[in-house]
């Protein structure tokens, strides 16, 4: 059910890497001329964009399986809409209105998705190759720096003792699949770029 998951939210991935693709390789002298050079400021930028690309493609299947397999209790808010929450409480006066949530949801899950993904990038800027293994510890790093420890540090999660294992292996199972994604991505659009 899981590659089932995976593979839909790859395919509607696809159009959107068609118009990625076509913008890449438009004929912008000025861009493409800096993206060509062979200067850490042209390969850092290169990674970067890979990177983000790839940590785009990761939180939507992330998203995906989290839609799919239940990651947190019945009637428990997940951390980013707490956060949101308590935002909106202090601007406006009130939590953010139910026909919003899922929306609010995803506007701190994508900006932490692109940020992760730039790292990624960045970090792996000298290396187009793609390996699997370092985008799995990857998302297994972005597992445990969020639901392991810091969300319960802030008091937006709960202790990991006090989660069932089941809801934990699929959180885990998502922040993998984001890992891999983004390296899979990161991957294929810095060697488009190197081409």
């Amino acid at each position: 059910m899981l590659i089932i998951i995976t593979l839909r939210a790859l395919q509607h991935l696809k159009k959107y890497f068609r118009v990625i693709k076509r913008t890449l390789t438009m004929s912008n002298t000025a861009l493409s001329n800096w993206l060509e050079k062979d200067n850490i400021a042209s390969t850092a930028t290169r990674g970067v964009i890979a990177g983000v690309l790839g940590g785009l493609a990761g939180t939507i299947v992330k998203s995906a399986i989290e839609r799919a397999l239940p990651v947190r209790q019945p009637n428990t808010e997940s951390a980013q809409l707490k956060l949101v929450d308590n935002i909106s409480e202090k601007l406006t006066g009130e939590p953010i209105s139910t026909s919003n949530r899922d929306l609010a949801e995803q506007l701190v899950n994508i900006p932490i998705g692109l940020t992760l993904g730039a790292s990624l990038g960045y970090a792996k800027r000298d290396r187009p190759e793609t390996n699997l293994v370092e985008g799995a510890l990857f998302g297994t790093t972005a597992y445990l720096a969020t639901h392991e420890t810091s969300l319960p540090l802030m008091g937006l999660e709960d202790e990991p003792k006090d989660i069932p294992v089941k809801l934990q292996a699929n959180e885990f199972l998502a922040h993998v699949a984001f890992g891999v994604t983004a390296e899979l991505i990161r991957g294929w659009v810095a060697r488009k770029l190197d081409d």
